[in-house]
């Protein structure tokens, strides 16, 4: 499982220092892609393989299913940490997901998601984020 939030620099080159950390868990081969809210999601091989499985079944009738599918495999690259454990971030998704220089690498269960610091701060300060009425929400959802 993937917990806590962390912070490291891209460097010139558009490698990224995964958190010693996420290394053991995410595997020395993983599946980096376009996020939503602006941010990259990496998974390892095996939550990669569960969430392709449940996106084949989407009905293929259905567009905005299509769509989803299109966004996320399109953007969507193998990727293997070096010795120094870093990732080459791919420039598309770099551009994706604004990261220039500082970045924040957050655990959220089963994925890591990578943030530009400018694009995370901004999330984390969105007014319209209400924690409690999301917390109300997810009750409704049973958690």
């Amino acid at each position: 499982m993937f917990i806590g939030e962390y912070q490291h620099t891209v460097d010139s080159k558009g490698r990224l220092i995964i958190p010693s950390k996420f290394r053991e868990s995410l595997g020395a081969e993983f599946i980096m892609t376009k996020g939503l809210d602006n941010c990259l999601f990496v998974y390892p091989q095996e939550e990669w393989k569960a969430l392709e499985e449940k996106l084949r079944k989407l009905p293929l009738t259905n567009r905005d299913a299509r769509a989803f599918v299109r966004f996320f495999f399109s953007g969507a690259t193998e990727c293997i940490l070096d010795k120094q454990g870093r990732v080459l971030i791919p420039n598309n998704l770099r551009e994706h997901a604004k990261l220039v220089k500082d970045a924040v690498i957050i655990g959220v269960a089963s994925r890591i998601e990578i943030w530009s610091k400018e694009e995370w701060d901004s999330y984390n300060d969105d007014d319209s984020l209400s924690y409690d009425s999301i917390a109300e929400k997810m009750a409704e959802l049973g958690i």
